[in-house]
């Protein structure tokens, strides 16, 4: 055997293999539109053929002359035979589809402000959708159909057939248009879950979305397809068996009515779909019999029950329902017999159900979709010679293939009252119970079985028998609670442990009281159990926050105290005078009015082995503890370097690397100076600090202000120096924030008004710092320094 090499043929390399399926994908693509041309001139065909029949009906002859006269009265209306047909079954059908085309047609002659080009083929078409529907052997070859015939030439990209069930729950039945992983997540919707679907089952009517993205709800395809959409109820004789949910790839402007009028008869064409498997068989016998059946289930109730059958007209809409039984249990409200109810209209008999809190229209929403209604308390009004008479009623109604099942519960004063207590005993945990004596009956109402854990086919437990089910360190009070009860026969109350048998224990409190026979014996005890367990954990957690709360006082009171120790004995509040060569240095110092506002206020005046004079005023940010420690540390360390010679700037740049990597990391602003009396200059900076202020021959003004930042805020900072010639008889005053802080006004104002009251002459230092604190109008609570210097 020869091979391929051996003989010098060329092997089918990946060029040969990309050629062959390229041609079979070509041959695939052309079988594709060959069934689709089929399928389309069958549709056509069959569109043709019904026009046929028509013709046959109407000119009472033969198929191949109803087929000549087609061709025709097409050819002298100059359209296709297809459309003529389509205008032949229009005309006969005289349905919504029709309707709907007549609408374009009438568009398209210039009756509408905006004329439809394709109007001619809408009736096209429509019919095609119609046969393809009708055809179709479930509701996704129905969606397919609609897609590709009715609403794609609309501009529409997507379907979605809904069908709803009676619990309100939507099921996709049907869809074109979608991915299989969407339509996959979206087979099921649970009742209750608002959707674009839901809000047009709830509403009964078309709802148009110009975006789904903007109106906030899901819907199958949000993601991938956030245009517009429409949402038509799909129904027939006034039930609604589902809905028809339209896409549109785009924001969706506001329709014309002959689209709205399209895309409704489309939704019928779908409830046909949807009404194949009926609830109820349609036979008659069957009918009969299922009717037979609810009238054995209305009997059987406890509650008054009605049955409606409903009234359609001609064209299908719902008119009203005819009461078709009334039970035995059944009462009228205006006292009339049930054969006078019975066989009568609902409006007919209870005219006033149109007003009577929607009671007709509750009735005509169930009867559409399917989903129950319940109401505690409704109004129902009947007319008792032309006079209204409102009754109280709980209401529920339910459908029954196509029969309404009305439960009328007419509320007396008796029932309310005890629904009321019944309400009460449920919300408040508290069960009721009640012993007869001589015959040892017990009765208890659903409250108590819960209460004790037990079922509702348990036996009572009698009171004499409390003992055992109670914790034993309760056994003194119950004892003392029965005695009181039993033997002197008057009321009393305890409070227990509950043990019950599944090993829950609750906290209760009993209360009862005796009733005597009228010979003086006890003749039963009646009384409730109230569950107070969370009322107890309530009252132990509100000790224990209690113990709590008053242990971080303490704890707080406490550090508070050693704050103010620490900030007393570094600088104490009182008065005392300084020495400073050259100057005249009084200082006053005002403290938090509450311990828990200590702050980090601070103020040092240091003769230096220089014969100079270090001054100083700062402020640590916050209050307590970690402010006074931080104040202490700050001071002591610029105590300490200022010894070393170095001038204010770099006294600040060292004191910035303290506060930064040796305190915690606090901020404090500063400003401090260095005086010689020599020649009477003042070099100073500042850290983030308030100017100092100078007076002068009686006027007053804040000193320039050098760069710096706040101690702390950066590891590495730089400050400006500056420097003041003084002159004797100049004040120089430095003080912290406390002084002229405010909440409602800015620091420039609160800075101003300082400055006017600094203004003037003084008899002395000691007086004018006196008056500025008269004077200030700091609202915040905080620690006050004020340093005051006279140049001598």
């Amino acid at each position: 055997m020869s091979t391929a090499e051996d003989s010098g043929t060329p092997a089918s390399g990946p060029e040969e293999a990309a050629a062959s399926i390229g041609r079979l994908a070509a041959t695939v693509h052309r079988l594709r539109l060959e069934v689709q041309a089929a399928h389309t001139a069958a549709e056509g065909r069959a569109l043709v053929e019904m026009a046929k029949g028509i013709l046959v009906e109407r000119l009472s002859c033969g198929p191949q002359e109803a087929a000549r006269q087609l061709a025709d009265l097409a050819a002298r209306a100059h359209v296709s035979q297809l459309e003529f047909a389509a205008d032949i079954v229009n005309r006969a059908a005289g349905d919504r589809l029709a309707e709907a085309a007549v609408a374009f047609v009438a568009q398209a002659r210039g009756d509408s402000e905006r004329p439809a080009a394709d109007a001619p083929s809408v009736a096209v078409r429509l019919r095609t959708a119609e046969g393809g529907a009708l055809a179709a052997h479930d509701a996704q070859a129905v969606a397919a159909a609609l897609l590709d015939h009715a609403l794609a030439p609309l501009g529409a990209c997507a379907v979605a057939v809904w069908a709803a069930a009676s619990d309100g729950s939507l099921t996709l039945r049907g869809h074109a248009g979608f991915s299989t992983e969407e339509s996959a997540r979206w087979r099921h919707v649970p009742p209750g879950v608002a959707t674009v679907a839901r809000s047009a089952l709830a509403e009964r009517r078309t709802v148009w979305l110009p975006s789904l993205r903007d109106s906030g709800l899901p819907s199958i395809g949000l993601r991938d397809l956030p245009g517009g959409r429409a949402a038509v109820p799909a129904g027939t004789g006034g039930r609604i068996h589902g809905v028809l949910e339209i896409c549109w790839p785009h924001p969706l402007q506001p329709q014309p009515p002959q689209v709205r009028r399209q895309v409704e008869a489309l939704a019928e064409l779908c409830a046909h779909t949807l009404e194949t498997h009926p609830t109820v068989p349609v036979g008659d016998a069957d009918a009969a019999r299922h009717i037979g059946e609810l009238v054995q289930l209305a009997d059987g109730l406890h509650d008054p029950a009605l049955l409606l059958v409903p009234q359609l007209s001609a064209d299908g809409r719902l008119l009203d329902f005819r009461i078709q039984h009334a039970n035995a249990k059944f009462t009228d409200p205006a006292g009339r017999p049930r054969h006078e109810i019975v066989d009568a209209l609902l409006l007919e008999a209870y005219p006033m159900a149109a007003n009577d809190g929607d009671l007709f229209d509750m009735a005509e929403r169930v009867y559409a979709t399917g989903e129950a209604f319940r109401a505690e308390r409704v109004t129902v009004t009947t007319l008792i010679d032309q006079v209204p008479l409102p009754t109280p009623a709980g209401i529920s109604i339910s459908r029954h293939g196509d029969t309404i099942l009305l439960l009328w519960r007419v509320e007396n004063e008796a029932t309310r009252l005890a629904g009321l207590l019944q309400h009460a005993q449920r919300l408040g945990n508290i069960g009721g119970f009640e012993e007869i004596l001589p015959t040892g009956e017990i009765v208890w109402n659903a409250q108590m079985f819960d209460l004790h854990g037990l079922p509702r086919t348990a036996a009572p437990v009698p009171l004499e028998e409390l003992p055992s089910s109670a914790h034993p360190d309760d056994a003194v009070a119950i004892g003392r609670f029965l005695r009181t009860l039993v033997t002197h026969r008057r009321p009393a109350s305890a409070a227990f442990r509950l043990r019950r048998s599944d090993g829950i224990t609750r906290h209760i409190r009993v209360a009862a009281e005796p009733v005597l026979a009228a010979n003086g014996d006890l003749f039963a005890v009646r009384g409730a159990f109230q569950d107070i367990s969370a009322q107890h954990w309530t009252e132990v957690a509100l000790a224990a926050t209690r113990d709590q709360l008053a242990h971080s006082e303490r704890q707080s009171a406490q550090r508070n105290r050693l704050a103010l120790q620490l900030q007393h004995a570094i600088m104490p509040p009182e008065s005392m005078p300084l020495d400073a060569p050259g100057l005249a240095v009084a200082v006053r110092y005002r403290p938090a009015e509450s311990e828990a506002a200590v702050g980090g206020d601070w103020y040092d005046c240091v003769p230096l082995p220089s014969k100079q004079v270090l001054l100083c005023v700062g402020d640590v940010a916050g209050h307590g503890i970690d402010a006074a420690t931080g104040m202490v540390v700050l001071r002591n360390a610029l105590r300490g370097m200022s010894v070393t010679g170095a001038g204010p700037a770099q006294l600040l740049g060292w004191l910035n690397m303290v506060a930064h990597h040796l305190t915690g990391q606090v901020t404090a602003t500063v400003v401090c100076g260095i005086y010689n009396p020599a020649d009477r200059v003042l070099r100073w900076a500042r850290a983030g600090h308030l100017p100092p202020i100078l007076v002068r021959d009686g006027e007053a003004h804040p000193l320039p202000l050098p760069d710096g930042l706040l101690l702390g805020a950066l590891a590495d900072a730089e400050y400006e120096e500056a420097e003041l010639q003084l002159a004797q008889g100049d004040t120089l005053l430095m003080y912290t924030d406390g002084l002229i802080e405010r909440r409602d006004r800015s620091v420039q104002d609160t800075l101003g008004h300082l400055v006017e009251n600094a203004r003037g002459a003084a008899p002395n230092l000691d007086l004018r710092l006196d008056r500025l604190l008269v004077r200030s109008k700091a609202d915040t609570d905080d620690d006050t320094c004020i340093i005051g210097i006279d140049v001598v």
